[in-house]
């Protein structure tokens, strides 16, 4: 620390001294120019060569009152590579202030002023001090940037050519971005059109413009846009999907500019997935969650999961008492773990328990454990041709474990249960989704309880686990083909914080056997999905990599329905989340179906693909259908219409 502050007034000192080094040269230059002229135009030229006593006088004034001033507006304080313009009108102010001191004490003292010599000499060394410094910036930049360039650069255009594109310009320049080499600016603004900025001429947002990418080898389009929109985003990317140029994002960081922090003015990111669904996320307010939260035991069963452990993310930051994640699958729990260790360390009380939901003995001994207050239910199978195929385990893992885990909540006095389901579990095509909707019905039952049940329903989730998007990204680096079931099958999307948001505060207004359910906007259709990740990939669809249908799984169909549309919705105080309220069916019912199913399973133990569990699943969830009798109908289908292209 020492060294570092010798280091600092050391490079302080420095800089006084040049300054005072430049104030000097500036003096003697103004005079000896005096001097020429009065020696050229004057009968009496050493006259004024020995009345110079005062003039060096005024000079010393000049140097005390300039450096005074500096010393009190801490200009010596900057550090000048990174100065931005506020810094250098500093030096202007502080100098001028100097010079007027120095001119006051010189008419105090000598009761007589030469003005003209102290504006003269003030403004000169105040340009020749703005001057050493920017070249010193220049300079410094300039071997930095030489020293951090590789042998080869991407080329590329920058879209925006405003405040963030000229940040964004300065930082490949100068900064973090060595590799780049911006050939163009693209503006959709006329009056730019035409012009240069930093040398670099601005292109308007046209035909022309994807000539001269072609032209110009652009290999990356980078956006640099203040306050971007979605809309803006949805253009951009269709306007420029077809050029073969990789999109990034150019995020600016209003917070560190503000603050003065020059050396991380924003962050330059791969246009994701995420930016693929062109709408605003969904804003769950936290407020309410935050507090319901704190200081409470919180179980989350699959808490190794996508959602699981988002949910294990949201709910540490809330502060609990104590965390329980339980999960069959430990490599994932381990994970989460090690990961919410790391971010917390003894500040979040937390425990892992590696437990299946089927096992009612280990769940009951975790329960006897811990006691917890809320637990969020996401350990279900969810795989559609996987359980299709395995039916039983569908039924003993998704049905059986919710109803282990919802008999354990009431048992030891859970405050409230709140079961993560899904899309698929309306109008059900599949023994998954008919699995699901049974774990519905499994809690609907149970609003007689002292425990608050509550459901989840939302629709596929971003990159979680076994989505399409983690085999889209594998098939497309393979170099393709990319394949789909079939070029009319749309889904609902979201992302996972919306869906981890929308649970937890759903969790904290729940009251008694609500099923709700967020507004996610329009459905996807799944092949413009995969068109969109070719070309967030810099490659063209059906060019460079194929597009292949091959064909519905078992068990799917078309298109998937958030809500049963007889049923009533009723508002939230959050505009984008619904509970839909329909007839609970009673325990006795429920227990009745159990059983049923439950013999379904026992006979079926011997067989893999057993027909009588689909049968039984049928006669559970009467909405269970043959997905080929949804299908026929699916072009007249309301979600079809309102696809998104």
């Amino acid at each position: 620390m020492n060294f570092v502050n010798k280091k600092l007034h050391a490079r302080k000192l420095v800089l006084m001294l040049f300054d005072l080094l430049c104030l000097l040269v500036v003096s003697v230059g103004y005079f000896l120019i005096n001097y020429w002229l009065t020696y050229r135009f004057s009968d009496e030229p050493m006259r004024y060569f020995y009345a110079s006593g005062r003039y060096w006088m005024d000079v010393l004034f000049l140097i005390i009152g300039i450096h005074l001033v500096r010393i009190v507006f801490r200009i010596y304080s900057n550090v000048y590579r990174y100065a931005d313009i506020a810094v250098y009108l500093k030096i202007v102010i502080a100098d001028a202030l100097g010079g007027i001191l120095a001119m006051l004490a010189s008419g105090l003292v000598f009761r007589s002023l030469f003005f003209w010599s102290f504006v003269t000499i003030t403004a000169v060394n105040a340009l020749l001090c703005l001057s050493s410094r920017f070249v010193y910036r220049i300079i410094y930049r300039r071997r930095r940037h030489s020293a951090n360039v590789p042998e080869t650069q991407i080329p590329v255009a920058i879209i925006g050519a405003g405040s963030a594109g000229a940040a964004l310009l300065e930082d490949i320049r100068y900064k973090k971005q060595g590799h780049y080499l911006p050939m163009f600016f693209i503006d959709i603004d006329r009056e730019k059109v035409g012009s240069r900025l930093f040398g670099l001429k601005v292109y308007g947002e046209d035909e022309s413009v994807l000539s001269q990418i072609k032209h110009d080898g652009i290999q990356e389009l980078l956006i640099a846009i203040n306050n971007v929109n979605t809309d803006i985003m949805e253009r951009l990317y269709y306007f420029f999907g077809n050029t073969g140029c990789k999109l990034k994002t150019y995020d600016t960081s209003v917070n560190d500019l503000k603050k003065g922090k020059d050396s991380t003015r924003g962050t330059l990111r791969d246009f994701s997935i995420e930016d693929l669904l062109f709408r605003k996320p969904l804003n769950v307010s936290e407020t309410a969650s935050r507090s319901y939260y704190s200081d409470k035991v919180v179980m989350v069963t699959g808490g190794g999961g996508s959602i699981g452990s988002e949910l294990c993310r949201q709910i540490a930051k809330c502060a609990p008492k104590h965390l329980i994640i339980l999960d069959i699958y430990e490599n994932n729990a381990y994970d989460i773990q090690q990961e919410l260790i790391r971010e917390y360390g003894n500040s979040l009380t937390l425990s892992v328990e590696i437990a299946s939901v089927r096992d009612r003995v280990r769940v009951e001994a975790i329960f006897r454990a811990y006691h917890p207050e809320i637990v969020f239910h996401a350990a279900a199978h969810k795989h559609v041709p996987l359980m299709e195929h395995s039916a039983c385990e569908a039924i003993k893992n998704n049905v059986f474990g919710t109803k282990n885990v919802a008999d354990m909540a009431e048992a030891y006095g859970v405050e409230k249960f709140i079961l993560i389901s899904t899309d698929k579990a309306v109008n059900p095509t599949n023994v998954m989704g008919a699995s699901k909707r049974m774990c519905e019905r499994v809690i609907q039952c149970r609003r007689d309880s002292k425990t608050t049940f509550a459901a989840v329903r939302f629709g596929n989730v971003l990159g979680s686990n076994g989505s399409v998007i983690p085999l889209f990204r594998r098939q497309i680096a393979a170099g393709g083909p990319v394949t789909i079931t079939d070029r009319r099958i749309i889904r609902y999307f979201m992302t996972i914080p919306e869906a981890s948001q929308l649970v937890m505060q759903a969790g904290a207004m729940a009251k008694a056997g609500e099923l709700f359910v967020l507004d996610m906007g329009k459905p996807v259709h799944i092949y413009t999905l995969a068109e969109n990740m070719i070309r967030l990939s810099g490659l063209r669809p059906h060019i460079d990599i194929e597009i292949s249908e091959i064909g519905l799984r078992p068990g799917e169909k078309l298109y998937e329905e958030l809500l049963i549309k007889t049923e009533t919705l009723d508002k939230t105080d959050n505009n984008m989340i619904f509970i839909e309220r329909d007839t609970p069916p009673t325990r006795q019912e429920i227990d009745d179906v159990l059983a049923m199913l439950a013999s379904a399973v026992e006979e079926a133990r011997y067989e893999i693909d057993s027909e009588r569990v689909k049968t039984a699943m049928k006669q559970a969830v009467p909405e269970f259908k043959d997905p080929e009798e949804i299908n026929c109908a699916a072009e007249e289908a309301e979600e079809m219409k309102m696809t998104v292209q």
